[in-house]
């Protein structure tokens, strides 16, 4: 009766094993913060968990290779689609004209001098020559805009090359739940 019960044990941890290795493989992904480029919303250190496969949308923060750092991953903040025309003037963002509001900003405008910019004044054709985000990229930025290594410096990022979509912090216990 021992072994039976020996080898049906075994066969749930194994059963439980390659459960949690598919998930990890393919549902989601645990993620360390690096660096402050997301700050206030991300902090360095923070532990997150990123959902893959699921179709991006703007404003969703993803994890991708960095494509200046071999072995490094960045997190950013998408803000232009494929199609999109990008814009900030006086601090303000305009995605195809429009004026679009960026809420995960206010704690850090708030702080600023008077005059002083959180993102300075610029367009994707001033930055990268183009005036569209090309099919098939996303323009990103990081929310601590000022020290910020993102699309603005490292071009567009291929949809293709999106790890995962940052949706849940685990850790620290303080920050715990869905990220905005």
């Amino acid at each position: 009766m021992k072994q039976k019960e020996l080898i049906k044990n075994v066969i749930w941890f194994v059963g439980l094993i390659a459960v949690l290795w598919g998930l990890r493989a393919f549902v989601f992904s645990p993620v360390v913060v690096s660096g402050d480029s997301m700050k206030p919303t991300l902090v360095d250190g923070e532990r997150v968990i990123a959902l893959k496969n699921v179709k991006i949308k703007r404003f969703d923060i993803v994890t991708f290779p960095a494509p200046d750092e071999a072995g490094r991953d960045y997190i950013k903040r998408v803000i232009g689609l494929p199609g999109d025309t990008i814009e900030y003037k006086d601090d303000t963002l305009y995605i195809n004209g429009k004026k679009y509001s960026e809420p995960y900003l206010n704690e850090y405008k708030a702080k600023l001098a008077n005059g002083a910019k959180l993102t300075d004044d610029f367009t994707l054709e001033n930055k990268l020559n183009v005036t569209k985000v090309p099919e098939g990229q996303l323009f990103v930025l990081g929310d601590n805009r000022q020290i910020s290594k993102d699309s603005r410096y490292i071009g567009f990022i291929s949809e293709s090359k999106i790890l995962g979509d940052v949706r849940f912090s685990i850790w620290p216990i303080s920050k715990f739940g869905t990220i905005d």
